[in-house]
């Protein structure tokens, strides 16, 4: 008898490599009552290296050199001479039709969770950093992400104080490796208002987003109902932070940039040099 074959496609959605992976193991499930398919790990970047970082410390030995984008263990060339040499399975299609694939499969899971997603785009001293996504959590801190929201769109304007009310042209002012990053004030780092006035009140100081990880966003604030608009990203998880800030969001994309602005030199927690929010806005997938 035939032993069952447990298949598990672990990868980033955006990646034709990841959609190639999922196909020929969708086609040969459909042809085999003893094959057990598994998509349970379907991820955006930063989960993905998440868990990946897992994986290299609970398997270790060769796969601490590992950094492809889907994991089936082994790459999608592998699964494909696998399936070819157990089951006499050849797969060939064109890498286009993949990438077409990833890129609606990506959109198609983001629209799907219902959140709106903003984005960051990083520079300094003229340089590039790339660009930082975020999913805010809309259905649990409605009025906190809209003053996130719309400071990234920069639709509201000037405040009463005659403030311009967006992230554009601002600084990451503070920066403390594994640790946050702290911006969102003026374009010297300092002070910042909200949509609703120089400070809201959070009425949404429920905790309910945990700081479990890296990459998770929230207000600044100086006690209860004081938030305005400087945020933090975190660098590593920061359980201490649980009763004292409102996580709101997470970071989904741009773990590269986020390195690179925890790598930044500073002086007293300081930035040396400016790091800039270049652009930002509302992300439409």
């Amino acid at each position: 008898m035939t032993s069952t074959v447990h298949l598990e496609i672990v990868g980033l959605l955006n990646k034709h490599n990841f959609q190639i992976a999922k196909s020929i193991a969708e086609v040969k499930y459909l042809e085999a009552e003893q094959l057990y398919l598994e998509f349970e790990h379907v991820m955006l970047e930063c989960d993905w290296h998440d868990y990946l970082s897992n994986k290299k410390k609970e398997l270790k030995g060769e796969v601490w050199q590992y950094s492809g984008c889907l994991m089936s263990f082994g790459n999608e060339r592998k699964l494909s001479s696998w399936a070819e040499k157990e089951w006499k399975f050849s797969f060939h299609q064109p890498q286009a039709l993949y990438k077409a694939l990833a890129e609606e499969y990506y959109t198609s899971n983001l629209r799907s969770t219902g959140n709106t997603f903003v984005y960051m785009d990083i520079e300094s001293r003229g340089e590039a950093f790339g660009r930082l996504l975020f999913e805010l959590f809309s259905d649990v801190c409605p009025k906190t992400c809209k003053n996130f929201k719309t400071l990234c769109s920069g639709e509201a304007g000037l405040s009463k104080s005659n403030l311009e009310l967006s992230y554009k042209g601002s600084i990451f002012h503070r920066v403390l490796p594994n640790g946050w990053l702290q911006g969102g004030g003026n374009k010297k780092g300092i002070g910042g208002e909200s949509i609703y006035g120089p400070t809201f009140e959070g009425t949404e100081f429920n905790f309910v987003v945990s700081h479990n990880k890296r990459g998770i966003l929230g207000m600044v604030n100086q006690g209860a109902h004081s938030n305005s608009s400087q945020f933090y990203i975190t660098l590593q998880p920061t359980s201490w932070m649980v009763h004292k800030y409102v996580a709101f969001g997470q970071l989904v994309e741009g773990t590269e940039v986020l390195k690179r602005l925890e790598a930044v030199p500073t002086y007293n927690e300081v930035p040396k040099q400016d790091c800039k929010i270049a652009a930002c806005g509302v992300f439409e997938p």
